[in-house]
């Protein structure tokens, strides 16, 4: 079963901190996927939401644990991950 995380910044994080983690954040999810981490995709909203400012679709939910133990958007307190194991229905 697949597993989507959802993050939502935390209250009273500048915008300006998530830019500036941004290039560890990137590092790290190219290097998760680049060592075979089941990172299927991820990306923020185009339009923030409250409840949800970016996601992340994994393979697993053990992946998504994985992933969200050592991502600096959660290591450096910015963002709160919320994990939703998804039975996805694949068309294709």
């Amino acid at each position: 079963m697949e597993c989507v995380v959802l993050y939502t910044v935390r209250e009273g994080v500048d915008r300006s901190r998530i830019m500036e983690a941004y290039p560890r954040h990137k590092a790290y999810f190219e290097a998760f996927h680049a060592d075979g981490g089941g990172l299927l995709a991820l990306g923020p909203f185009q339009d923030p939401d409250p409840a949800a400012s970016s996601m992340g679709i994994f393979t697993s939910r053990q992946e998504a644990e994985r992933f969200v133990a050592a991502d600096p958007f959660v290591t450096e307190g910015l963002a709160e991950p919320r994990l939703l194991e998804w039975n996805a229905v694949h068309l294709g």
